[in-house]
């Protein structure tokens, strides 16, 4: 696929739409979360424990990526437990962790919901050339990446 002709724009244009963007999802989680019976922060952490797939995390790791406290992180999984999205299982190889798996009703839930949005989203991915969507991935991991040690500078949960 040819890239298709872009308006031009500046950095500053750029961040914008990017607030915009965020904004948009911030707005969006709460509605969602509250749809479905969560708030923001439990959603996005039983979206992480989907995310690992079979790889599943440890209490620690969902912590660290939701950058709160292992304190913090026990009272979320306690809430999504009780609602009924997720198990905590035995580590094998150490008895003193825990990993975490999504229940495959609460994940079937969950994409029930946002399956429809993200084929939305592979419907504006198909306007863009291959090598524009490895612009889009790289810029969106190091803007992750470097949201994610500004968040370790400057708001530390330790």
């Amino acid at each position: 696929m040819q890239a298709k002709p872009r308006p031009a724009a500046s950095p500053v244009q750029a961040l914008t739409a990017m607030d915009d963007l965020i904004a948009t999802a911030m707005v969006g989680q709460q509605e969602i979360a509250a749809q479905v019976g969560l708030n923001v922060t439990d959603l996005t952490c039983f979206a992480y424990v989907l995310q690992a797939g079979e790889d599943l995390l440890t209490a620690g790791d969902l912590a660290a990526r939701a950058h709160v406290t292992t304190g913090a992180v026990t009272g979320i999984l306690n809430r999504l437990e009780r609602a009924g999205y997720v198990t905590r299982r035995p580590d094998p190889t150490d008895r003193r962790r825990v990993r975490v798996a999504a229940l495959p009703d609460a994940e079937a839930r969950i994409r029930e919901i946002y399956e429809p949005y993200y084929a939305r989203l592979m419907d504006l991915f198909a306007d863009y050339s291959p090598d524009e969507i490895a612009v889009l991935t790289d810029w969106f991991t190091r803007a992750s990446a470097l949201a994610a040690g500004y968040l370790e500078e400057h708001c530390r949960t330790d």
